[in-house]
C-alpha cells in the first residue's frame, strides 16, 4: 500500500484569515478572564475581528475567522465539546447567518454598527435557544431576555464602533503610507534627473 501525500498551498488570503483568527482567539482568551455578573455575559471583543474580516475580506472569511476562533478558544480554555462550546458555536452560527443576510441590505442605512447589533442579538438568541432546549428546560429563563438582549444591543453598538474606528484608522495609515511612498518616489526621480 502506498502512502498518499496531500500538499496544501495556502495563499495570502489564507494567511490573513489565520492572522485574524489568531487575534480573535487571543481576545477571546483575554475576555474569558474578565469576571462577569451573569454567567456567560461577555462583551464579545473577538467579534470585532470578525467584523473587520467581514468588511475587508467578505462573509466567507468572516465565517472562517469566527468558527476558528470558537474552536481555538475552546481548545485553549479546555472547554472543547463542553456545554460552553455548544453555546458559543450556536451563537456564532446564528450571528454568521444574520451577517450573511445583512450583506444584502442597503449599505446606506445598514452600516457596520447596525450589522454588529443584529449579529449580537442573533448570537444571544442562538445561545438562548440552546440553553432553553438543552441546558435549562424551564420557562424561567425567559426572565433574562430583557437584560441579556439589552446587553447584546449595547455590546453590539460598542463593538461595531470599535471596528469602524479600527478600519478608519487603518485606512488613514494606508493612505499616509501610500502618500509618503509616492512622495519618496518623486524625490528620487527628481534627484536622478
Amino acid at each position: 500500500m502506498t502512502a498518499s501525500v496531500i500538499k496544501l498551498s495556502p495563499n495570502a488570503s489564507d494567511h490573513h484569515i489565520a492572522q485574524l483568527a489568531a487575534c480573535a482567539i487571543a481576545l477571546a482568551v483575554v475576555e474569558a478572564s474578565i469576571p462577569s455578573p451573569i454567567p456567560g455575559l461577555k462583551p464579545g471583543l473577538a467579534n470585532i475581528v470578525t467584523l473587520i474580516a467581514l468588511v475587508r475580506m467578505g462573509w466567507q472569511a468572516a465565517a472562517w475567522v469566527s468558527l476558528l476562533r470558537i474552536l481555538g478558544a475552546s481548545i485553549l480554555l479546555g472547554g472543547i465539546f463542553s456545554p460552553g462550546f455548544v453555546m458559543s458555536l450556536s451563537g456564532g452560527i446564528t450571528s454568521l447567518l444574520v451577517l450573511a443576510l445583512t450583506q444584502h441590505l442597503p449599505k446606506r442605512w445598514f452600516g457596520l454598527v447596525t450589522c454588529s447589533m443584529l449579529a449580537a442579538v442573533a448570537h444571544f438568541a442562538g445561545q438562548l435557544i440552546v440553553a432553553r432546549l438543552w441546558l435549562i428546560p424551564h420557562n424561567g429563563i425567559v426572565v433574562l431576555i430583557p437584560i441579556l438582549s439589552g446587553m447584546a444591543l449595547l455590546f453590539g453598538v460598542v463593538n461595531g464602533l470599535i471596528a469602524c474606528r479600527i478600519l478608519r484608522d487603518a485606512t488613514a495609515i494606508r493612505s499616509e503610507e501610500s502618500y509618503s511612498s509616492t512622495k519618496n518616489t518623486k524625490v528620487t526621480n527628481t534627484l536622478q534627473d
